[in-house]
C-alpha cells in the first residue's frame, strides 16, 4: 500500500491555513541563502562584528570624530570600486584604476595651481582624461583582443611613469581651490543633513511602493507590504542616527572653530550610488552588462554589441577612478606621484569583492562597493586606533579579502548544484 503524493494546497503546512506572504518571503529568502545567493548579508554580517569588536577594544571608535573619520577615510577606495563594478560584473579587470586616480587628480592639482583654472574646468579635464584613458583600455581589450589583466597590468606601470611626468619627478602640487577642498573637508550645515536624510528615507520608500505596485499589476509576485515597511523604517533608523550623531559637535575647541553636520563626501557617495545602481538596475544597458558577464556569446546571439558594451564599462570605470582621484587629492590638500598608489587599487578591488561582487562575472551591484567600501575603512581605521602597524592591517585585510573570495566561490558553487546558474 502506497501514500499519496499529491501536494499539500496550503504549501506544506498541512493545517488547511492559507500561508501569510511574510512567511512565505521569509521562506523564499532561506531558499536563496541555501541556494548560494548570499546577496549582501556576508558584508553586513562582517561589519557588524568588526564594528562591535571595534567599539569594545577601543570605546573611542564610536565617537562622533572618529565616526565623520571613516566617510572621508574610505570615500576615495569606495568610489574607485564602484567603477570597478562595471568591469567586475564582464568578467574583466581592471589593475590601473589606482594609478589612473592618481594621473587624473594630477591634471587636476597641475591645472589649478600652475594654470589658474576655475575649479570646474580642472575637474571636467580630469574626468575626461578618466573618461580617454578608460575608452584606450576597452578598445584594446574588446576590439585589439589582448586580456583585461595583461592590457591594465602595462598602463599599472605607465601610469605611474606619467604621474610622475605630471608632478615633476615627484614633486607636491598642493591643492588651495576652496570648493575642490570642501569635498572631503567640510560639512553640511546640521539643518541640510536632516533635510537629505528625509528626502532619502521618503525617495527609498516611493521606489518600493513603486516597484511592488508595478509587479503587482503584472502578476509577479511582489514583496509584501509588511517586509517593505520594516525596510524603510530600518533605513529610516540608520539614517536617522547617523545624521544625529554627525551633527554632534566634534571640535576640540569650539572657541576657535565648531565641527558639525554630514561631511560633503557623503551625499557625493550616495548621489554615484543611486546614479549607478539606476544605470545598472533599471536600463537596458545595465541588463547588457550582467548578459554579456553572464554569457557572452548568448549575449551576441541575442544582439547585444558586446563589443560597445566591453568598451563601455571601461570608460565608467577610469571616468569613476577620475573621480576617487578628485576626493583623494581633496582629502590630502595636494597630489604627489603616489597618489592611486601603494594599497589604494588592492583595496578598491577588495572592497568589491567584500561587499559581494563575484570575480567570476555576471553578479554585481553598486552598493557592494560601498558595503566593501566600509568594511575595509573600518578595519584600517579600528586597527589604527588599537595601534597595530601597517603590516597586521594588510594581513588583516588581505584575509577577509580571501574570506569574501571563498564565499562568493562557494556560493558560486552551491548555486550551480541547485540550477539557480
Amino acid at each position: 500500500m502506497t501514500s499519496s503524493a499529491l501536494p499539500l494546497a496550503d504549501g506544506g503546512s498541512g493545517t488547511g491555513a492559507p500561508e501569510s506572504p511574510v512567511v512565505a518571503h521569509i521562506k523564499d529568502y532561506l531558499a536563496r541563502l541555501r541556494g548560494g545567493d548570499t546577496g549582501a548579508m556576508p558584508a553586513v554580517l562582517g561589519l557588524v562584528v568588526l564594528c562591535t569588536v571595534f567599539a569594545i577594544m577601543r570605546p573611542k571608535f564610536l565617537s562622533a570624530g572618529n565616526f565623520a573619520n571613516l566617510f572621508t577615510q574610505g570615500a576615495a577606495v569606495t568610489v574607485i570600486a564602484m567603477g570597478l563594478i562595471f568591469v567586475l560584473v564582464l568578467g574583466e579587470i581592471d589593475l590601473s584604476a589606482g594609478f589612473a586616480s592618481g594621473v587624473c587628480a594630477a591634471v587636476l592639482a597641475v591645472l589649478l595651481t600652475e594654470h589658474d583654472w576655475p575649479w570646474y574646468a580642472a575637474v571636467l579635464a580630469a574626468l575626461v582624461v578618466g573618461m580617454v584613458i578608460g575608452l584606450v583600455l576597452g578598445v584594446l581589450v574588446a576590439k585589439v583582443g589582448i586580456p583585461s589583466f595583461v592590457v591594465t597590468l602595462g598602463a599599472f606601470l605607465a601610469f605611474q611613469g606619467v604621474s610622475l611626468l605630471l608632478v615633476k619627478g615627484g614633486t607636491n602640487v598642493p591643492v588651495r581651490d576652496s570648493t575642490i577642498l570642501a569635498i572631503s573637508n567640510r560639512n553640511l550645515a546640521p539643518i541640510v543633513g536632516w533635510l537629505l536624510a528625509a528626502a532619502a528615507v521618503a525617495g527609498y520608500g516611493v521606489v518600493h511602493v513603486r516597484r511592488n505596485r508595478s509587479r503587482a499589476r503584472r502578476g509577479l509576485s511582489a514583496e509584501p507590504i509588511a517586509i517593505t515597511g520594516l525596510r524603510i523604517g530600518m533605513l529610516a533608523v540608520l539614517v536617522g542616527l547617523a545624521v544625529y550623531v554627525l551633527n554632534q559637535e566634534r571640535s576640540r575647541n569650539t572657541v576657535i572653530s565648531s565641527l558639525r553636520g554630514v561631511p560633503i563626501v557623503v551625499p557625493v557617495l550616495v548621489i554615484l550610488l543611486l546614479v549607478g545602481t539606476f544605470v545598472l538596475r533599471r536600463t537596458p544597458y545595465g541588463l547588457s552588462l550582467y548578459a554579456v558577464g553572464g554569457n557572452r556569446e548568448a549575449a551576441r546571439r541575442a544582439g547585444i554589441n558586446v563589443d560597445r558594451v566591453r568598451i563601455s564599462a571601461f570608460v565608467i570605470c577610469s571616468t569613476m577612478a577620475a573621480i576617487g582621484g578628485i576626493v583623494a587629492a581633496s582629502r590630502a590638500n595636494s597630489v604627489d606621484s603616489n597618489t592611486g598608489g601603494s594599497n589604494v587599487l588592492l583595496y578598491a578591488v577588495g572592497a568589491a569583492v567584500i561587499g559581494g561582487t563575484s570575480l567570476f562575472g555576471g553578479k554585481g551591484r553598486v552598493l557592494d562597493a560601498v558595503l566593501g567600501g566600509a568594511v575595509v575603512a573600518v578595519i584600517d581605521n579600528g586597527m589604527g586606533l588599537m595601534g597595530y602597524s601597517a603590516g597586521v592591517k594588510y594581513v588583516v585585510t588581505g584575509v577577509v579579502l580571501l574570506l569574501a573570495a571563498g564565499v562568493d566561490a562557494l556560493s558560486r558553487r552551491r548555486a550551480e548544484a541547485a540550477g539557480l546558474r
